[in-house]
């Protein structure tokens, strides 16, 4: 049996995605034989996002910094604007390293069956974001699922009725090629999410 100390690392590591109570305890282990290469940085690191890491204010991505790196580089494209569900979808694409514009993180998707509506979203911030500034193109780059699709055609609808109101010219276009139906963007190859936001087409 293991020390109470010990069974809590084993019980924090099992909450984390991909690892259940059997990983855990291997990983925890691990861990522990190699305290001074690995164990002792990964608690400062931890601990040190843990103080320093927050959410933008701007994007909703999280960064040391508000405004994050990327709303604060001012070599992008502040015309796009490429709507995502998590923060994961955002490094993603970065990864991709095909985008230049900036980015706009709802936390999720509209889900009748989980109860989330648009207030629970960060939807209302990205209607403001557009009605305030020179937005020319808002690319939603939701996951290829039932949920995604909703989503992205519930923001298309207030978008459009925004331009509308404004009468000013905006693009609403969404990610197309590459990406495979019931698909989500974190899991996708660097390629195929190049080609899909090279290949995004009008709503």
């Amino acid at each position: 049996m293991s020390s109470p100390e010990i069974e809590r690392l084993i019980q924090m590591l099992a909450k984390l995605p991909g690892l259940g109570p059997r990983s855990a305890r291997r990983a925890a282990l691990y861990l522990i034989k190699r305290r001074d290469s690995l164990l002792d940085p990964l608690a400062s690191a931890m601990a040190q996002a843990a103080r320093s890491v927050t959410t933008c204010g701007v994007c909703g991505n999280l960064d040391a910094t508000d405004p994050c790196g990327v709303c604060a580089d001012a070599r992008r494209d502040r015309g796009q604007v490429c709507v995502v569900e998590d923060v994961a979808d955002l490094w993603a694409l970065e990864r991709a390293a095909s985008f230049k514009g900036t980015y706009h993180v709802i936390g999720g998707t509209l889900s009748a069956l989980d109860g989330r509506g648009p207030e629970d979203l960060n939807i209302a911030a990205l209607v403001s974001r557009v009605a305030a500034g020179d937005v020319t193109e808002v690319i939603l780059a939701t996951s290829a699922t039932v949920d995604g699709q909703t989503t992205a055609h519930y923001i298309s609808d207030r978008l459009e009725d925004l331009a509308a109101e404004k009468g000013a010219g905006l693009n609403i276009t969404r990610l197309a090629h590459g990406v495979p139906v019931g698909g989500e963007l974190d899991y996708l190859d660097d390629g195929t999410l190049s080609a899909a936001l090279k290949a995004r087409r009008p709503v």
